[in-house]
């Protein structure tokens, strides 16, 4: 049986981008969610291992053009996992 897992790590322009790269590739992420500084969902992007070559370089473009509206972004990541 697997288990839904989030997790939320708050990053600045360049390091927003590159944490969005190494999550679109990772196997067991479901969606990344990006919020403002105030909280506010500006991105969801849904992962699936079947279609992330061909998410992937759209994605980064959008979450670099966002990065370099505000300082402080909020990445929320669902995983999904398996129960022990």
């Amino acid at each position: 049986m697997s288990i839904e897992q989030k997790s939320e790590t708050r990053l600045r322009g360049d390091a927003l981008v590159e944490k969005a790269k190494q999550l679109i590739h990772e196997g067991n992420v479901r969606r990344v969610i990006i919020k403002n500084d105030k909280g506010h969902t500006v991105m969801e992007v849904p992962v699936t291992a079947g279609v992330v070559a061909a998410i992937a370089a759209p994605v980064v473009t959008a979450v670099g053009a966002i990065a370099a509206l505000a300082s402080d972004w909020t990445i929320e990541v669902e995983r999904q996992g398996e129960q022990p």
